[in-house]
């Protein structure tokens, strides 16, 4: 007859995941800390993507270092879908599986290298995910800077993403000599200033044009808009759970329980 206590061996599993859910999951300091590493460690893999293009010359030391961002990204993944309490649920989210993708033009960079400009979403993954908000944002309780930082990180996306696949598929063309010729015709397009000087061929290039222009110019006023908003304080509602309520309020929107937000002063 099999008891019921669990083998060494599980136990050792129970302890290991309950400490790995700690470290994504924990307010305590070491928990904190190690989360700062995890996006110290994510800000120089975007480094890396935002300097493939060039890197990409180096030959095999440009796929050891592809291999290692590979692992490192993986075990990441790995280790948050074991932190959380439902993996089923944790695929749902479209954040997700950005990031698998991203691991998937990393472990074929041969194949995709025509689709690596598609890393830099790393940008908008790790600006708008909740491991970098509960680890950097937890301490701004004004929401406004939580928005002005998600707009930001779309912009900025959109400029690299742009970039990439300009360089990509119209090197060589008009102009496009380099990734600064790139850079610098996307942000000639996003900003319709237009300056003529690098052009792109044919429909193609028209329609990429006319597409740049016109999200660039939709992800500004965005950006102008959470800039300009009313601005808002994060305090749960005890009774609704509305998180978010004008600072001086005394009532919450929502359902009307009574409030005490703290007083900055």
């Amino acid at each position: 007859m099999k008891s019921g206590k669990p083998s060494p061996r599980n136990g050792e599993g129970l302890r290991l995941r309950a400490r790995v859910r700690y470290l994504y999951h924990g307010s305590q300091p070491p928990a904190v800390r190690f989360r700062m590493a995890v996006i110290a460690i994510d800000v120089l893999i975007i480094g890396f993507f935002l300097a493939a293009p060039i890197l990409r010359e180096a030959g095999w030391a440009f796929y050891v270092v592809d291999y290692f961002v590979a692992t490192l990204l993986a075990l990441d993944l790995a280790a948050r879908a074991w932190a959380y309490s439902d993996w089923k649920d944790w695929l749902k989210r479209p954040i997700v599986w950005m990031d698998l993708f991203i691991l998937l033009t990393l472990l074929v960079p041969a194949w995709a290298a025509n689709l690596g400009f598609l890393r830099l979403l790393r940008i908008w993954t790790v600006l708008n995910s909740d491991f970098f908000w509960r680890t950097v944002g937890h301490r701004f309780d004004d929401t406004r800077v939580e928005g002005i930082v998600r707009a930001l990180a779309g912009l900025v996306t959109f400029v690299f993403v742009a970039t990439g696949f300009v360089y990509a598929f119209f090197r060589g063309h008009d102009g496009i000599a380099g990734y600064v010729d790139a850079l610098y015709f996307t942000v000639a397009a996003l900003t319709t200033t237009g300056f003529g000087d690098v052009t792109l061929p044919g429909p193609v290039g028209k329609l990429l044009s006319i597409v740049i222009m016109l999200t660039g110019i939709t992800l500004f006023l965005r950006v102008a808009q959470t800039v300009i908003k009313p601005n808002k304080v994060r305090y749960p509602c005890e009774r609704c759970g509305l998180q978010t309520h004008d600072p001086d309020a005394v009532h919450c929107k929502a359902c009307g329980n009574l409030l005490c937000i703290p007083d900055e002063g």
